[in-house]
């Protein structure tokens, strides 16, 4: 988890000081941002979606009955069990 926080704080940090520094030092600012989608490893929204993929990994599983999915709390499984 900590390591997909400090990517993202350096992908928005890219993205947000290359485009605020064009004023005071010119377009070639605008180079680093790509810089950022290689901290994000992707697009903003691919890491933003895999931080809440993250944070909610084993407390929400995807059930579907009949054709229809849907999401719910997960059930607690006994110790030394794996999950499905």
């Amino acid at each position: 988890m900590p390591r997909h926080l400090a990517r993202g704080a350096l992908g928005f940090g890219l993205i947000i000081g290359s485009v605020a520094l064009v004023p005071v030092a010119g377009p070639a600012t605008l180079l680093a941002a790509p810089l950022a989608l290689i901290a994000f490893r992707g697009c903003p929204t691919c890491w933003m979606v895999g931080l809440a993929q993250t944070i909610s990994r084993g407390r929400l599983e995807r059930r579907c009955e009949d054709g229809v999915c849907t999401l719910a709390k997960a059930h607690p499984h006994p110790a030394g069990t794996p999950r499905a």
